[in-house]
């Protein structure tokens, strides 16, 4: 293995390339024809990325750790091919999809509404199970109105993108997950970010660019999903009055992990969740099912559930399995309060565990995602290769998702972890690491 810099420059060659040429077609003059097929999917410049990542992996030995089966469930452990690892790539914070409750309610529902939801909600697709979700969710976090979707993603990318428009403005967070970015492209509206959690650049920007829009809408996630850190919501708050914005917030990883009780941004800050005009969350991180929802006052829940493209409109309902799994997966939890207290002890004794081991977790800590930062994306790849081989799964996050010098490898905490877990996995990547360095310097 090279130096750092060989690494950088081995994984730009080879997993990114020189594509410069990629869109330099040669059309053969009044014939219609090209020196390339353009229709050939094979030719585009991700696929080639694909495909180099592939020979890259076989080359070089690597355990490749995208698309791994799993059989059985998912935990703080999974087997794949009949091999157990100790797993930090799941969204399982409390438990909760293994439940025996959680599963028996999924199961009740197959057995009164069979699998399928049947259409839209608005045109057959209602059940009773949806409003006691929705009800489960306005009681537990306090919301006006709710209406849960099929999907996260989709919950953010059609509701940002029919409430805002040419004319409005959107100002997002630069680490705002893709889903927010793709809903104000929708949008196309004026985007602007500002710099991660520097809200004295929010509110300058702010001053600078709301009057010149019709409706402006500020956009931040409560945990950041590749940093774990929080955003300040009293200041958010504060800024979005003054400036007379919409504020959304997407709760997506700090429902059911940030907050005494697991209640996310507003019960951490004391704040009352009706100062915020849109709370997003998933069903899938904490609440062991699939979906989406949102959260907020009665007219503009109202508005989008029967007008936003995707949300109920267009879109076939949330299957009845996954909305009582959801719904008995929220009351477990506020009834047994020590799964996120042990969810939370679990990410202090991680972060502890890992700095004193001298490693960089930014500035995670206060929820369930914690980075390790490595600042070198072939560096990344190899040490979850290397991790993999012994037994412990935790992806790599690499450029270009992040800037080449923040790569790092992502772990994301549950409360069924142990210490022992924790202890083996941080000595594995020391050791792994040291070893590393020395034949980098070699």
């Amino acid at each position: 293995m090279g130096t750092n810099a060989d690494l950088l420059e081995t994984f730009k060659s080879e997993f990114l390339g020189d594509h410069s040429d990629d869109k330099k077609v040669n059309t053969n003059a009044g014939s219609g024809k090209t020196s390339i097929d353009v229709m050939d999917v094979k030719n585009t410049a991700d696929y080639k990325i694909i495909e180099k990542m592939d020979n890259a992996y076989g080359r070089e030995g690597m355990n490749n750790p995208y698309f791994m089966p799993r059989s059985g469930h998912l935990s703080n452990k999974v087997t794949s091919k009949g091999k157990e690892f100790i797993c930090y790539s799941g969204y399982n914070y409390l438990g909760l999809a293994n439940d025996e409750r959680v599963v028996h309610a999924a199961r009740l529902s197959l057995d009164q509404y069979g699998t399928h939801a049947g259409a839209a909600r608005m045109v057959g697709g209602e059940m009773d199970i949806h409003g006691e979700l929705e009800q489960t969710l306005c009681d537990a976090f306090g919301f006006e109105s709710c209406i849960t979707t099929v999907g996260g993603y989709m919950t953010n990318v059609t509701t940002i993108g029919y409430l805002m428009g040419k004319r409005d403005l959107i100002i997002m967070d630069e680490y705002m997950h893709n889903s927010g970015v793709m809903g104000a492209v929708m949008a196309d509206s004026r985007r602007i970010v500002f710099p991660h959690n520097d809200f004295d650049a929010l509110e300058s920007l702010l001053s600078a660019n709301r009057g010149n829009y019709e409706k402006a809408m500020i956009i931040v996630e409560g945990a950041y999903s590749m940093d774990g850190d929080l955003a300040d919501l009293p200041r958010l708050v504060e800024l979005k009055k003054r400036h007379r914005c919409w504020l959304m917030v997407d709760e997506a990883h700090s429902f059911g992990v940030v907050g005494k009780n697991g209640l996310g941004l507003c019960e951490h800050w004391g704040v009352d969740v009706k100062q915020i005009d849109l709370v997003m969350g998933t069903l899938s991180k904490s609440f062991a099912s699939c979906g989406g929802f949102l959260g907020g006052a009665e007219d503009m829940i109202r508005l989008l559930r029967f007008f936003a493209p995707g949300v109920l409109l267009y879109s076939t309902a949330l299957p009845p399995a996954s909305a009582a799994a959801a719904n008995a997966a929220i009351k477990v939890m506020l009834e047994e309060s020590w799964r996120v207290e042990k969810l939370q002890n679990n990410v202090r004794q991680f972060s502890r565990e890992a700095i004193e081991r001298g490693f960089d977790i930014g500035k995670s800590g206060e929820s369930a995602v914690v980075p390790v930062m490595l600042g070198n994306s072939m560096l990344a790849i190899h040490l979850m290769s290397d991790l993999q081989q012994i037994g412990i799964i935790a992806h790599a996050v690499m450029y270009p998702v992040v800037p080449e010098s923040q790569a790092r490898l992502r772990f994301f905490i549950t409360s069924e972890h142990t210490q022992e877990e924790f202890i083996y996995t941080l000595d594995s990547l020391k050791r792994i690491l040291a070893n590393t360095t020395a034949c980098a310097g070699a």
